[in-house]
């Protein structure tokens, strides 16, 4: 059965599993949705199953759709990737660049920094997906990810962007009508303001004094009015003074050089969440994954420094 799947249904099926539907899909190939439809009635008759249930809103894969799309993808990668080893692309970043990254960093950090890499490099073409949960480290449908925390998956690459610790802060007038916290279990007494993001146990605070065998870390069930899964609204919950909140360095750091937010509890340590860019090792030789990761761990290096001057 030579003809059962051809080269170029692998880039058209994975394009249709992109957008989500035959009209999206007729969209981003330049064609007509009647087209797609006819190129997928094709292939699933050469391959004799199914690939996509149909309904007149929306699409998803059958499973063996999702075995072909698995598989697809990993074929044209190695593809690009064979090309840019032996050809011109080795050198030169080109190519789609898929990119994915949480909602609040990245729309304030990563999104600028997208930008004027696509000025430096017109040859590639960049998407960007903003997410409230990040995907697991092994979904295949982005080649780089930005992320918190070490990542827990030996099976990719990550590449060390920035430090980032996560510091609890609150406003002075909050602070001068609820008092300031002495010690972590003081926090019960207080509002907390919560975020609901990824896979981190909600609702617990875990604090650490002391370094090395001398630490000790305590855990502090905490607990608020406001809750939120964006942390960009939390933080502006803060500034309004309803609580004391958690959050990343990256994102309160101008707050606290103002004044308008304080930090609490400074004398403690809470889990880093350095800034990481994940990619699967596959992905490492290709032009494009280098280039965007070395810009962006220079443009972090770049603004790291000038926080600190």
């Amino acid at each position: 059965m030579p003809d059962t799947i051809q080269p170029a249904d692998l880039g058209f099926f994975s394009a249709l599993a992109n957008a989500g539907s035959l009209s999206g899909a007729a969209r981003e190939l330049g064609i007509t949705t009647s087209a797609v439809s006819k190129h997928l009635t094709l292939m699933e008759s050469r391959v004799g199953v199914p690939l996509v249930n149909r309904t007149t809103r929306r699409m998803g894969l059958t499973p063996e759709g999702e075995l072909y799309l698995e598989h697809a993808r990993r074929i044209l990668g190695d593809i690009d990737a064979m090309e840019e080893l032996l050809g011109s692309a080795r050198s030169t970043p080109k190519g789609l660049l898929r990119i994915n990254a949480t909602l609040g960093f990245g729309r304030s950090h990563v999104a600028p920094l997208v930008s004027r890499f696509a000025q430096k490099h017109p040859q590639v073409e960049v998407q960007l997906q903003l997410s409230v949960n990040p995907p697991a480290l092994t979904d295949d449908s982005y080649d780089v990810c930005i992320r918190f925390g070490a990542p827990p998956d030996a099976r990719v690459i990550a590449r060390h962007l920035a430090p980032n610790r996560r510091l609890l802060c609150a406003t002075p007038a909050y602070l001068a009508r609820h008092g300031t916290p002495r010690v972590p279990r003081d926090l019960m007494q207080h509002n907390c303001i919560g975020i609901r993001q990824g896979e981190e146990a909600y609702g617990v605070w875990r604090l650490t004094h002391g370094r090395g065998r001398s630490a000790t870390t305590e855990s502090v069930r905490v607990r608020g009015n406001l809750t939120t899964n964006d942390g960009e609204i939390a933080v502006k919950w803060a500034l309004d003074g309803h609580g004391i909140l958690m959050r990343a360095e990256w994102d309160i750091e101008r707050y606290l050089r103002s004044g308008r937010l304080v930090q609490v509890l400074p004398q403690y340590a809470t889990p880093d969440a350095d800034i990481h860019a994940v990619y699967p090792p596959r992905h490492q030789h290709a032009a494009r994954v280098r280039a965007f990761v070395d810009f962006m761990a220079a443009s972090f290096s770049q603004m790291a420094g000038s926080a600190r001057t």
